[in-house]
């Protein structure tokens, strides 16, 4: 397992939709509901790149599910978010708050800097 805790913008979009999925995020439904909240293309060689990545890191589990014939026999891998999985999302959104809070007023013009 990695010592690192960052993490990059699409591990954290990844890791946050199997939140919102919860005990339906597997595969197609991730790259589906990133597809649709943010309206850009997520291949299934670089989701499953990612999934396996934060699997290695330890802040993602996974387990097969049961076999179904609309698969031809073959199960889904679910996808859950663990507690080191979460911490590190809780550091990321920590840091992205203190920045917008840093903004001096006015910087961003379209972006006042109370949150």
């Amino acid at each position: 397992m990695f010592k690192r805790s960052n993490l990059g913008e699409f591990e954290e979009i990844v890791m946050l939709t199997i939140g919102v999925l919860g005990e339906t995020a597997y595969g197609l439904a991730i790259k589906e509901e990133i597809e649709t909240r943010l309206k850009r293309p997520v291949s299934m060689g670089a989701l499953h790149t990612g999934l396996y990545r934060l699997e290695q890191k330890g802040y993602l589990k996974s387990k097969l599910g049961k076999p179904t014939n609309v698969r031809g026999g073959k199960p889904k891998r679910f996808f859950a978010v663990t507690n080191g999985g979460q911490i590190a999302l809780k550091k990321a959104m920590e840091s992205r708050q203190q920045l917008w809070k840093d903004i001096p007023e006015g910087v961003f013009k379209l972006f006042p800097s109370q949150l």
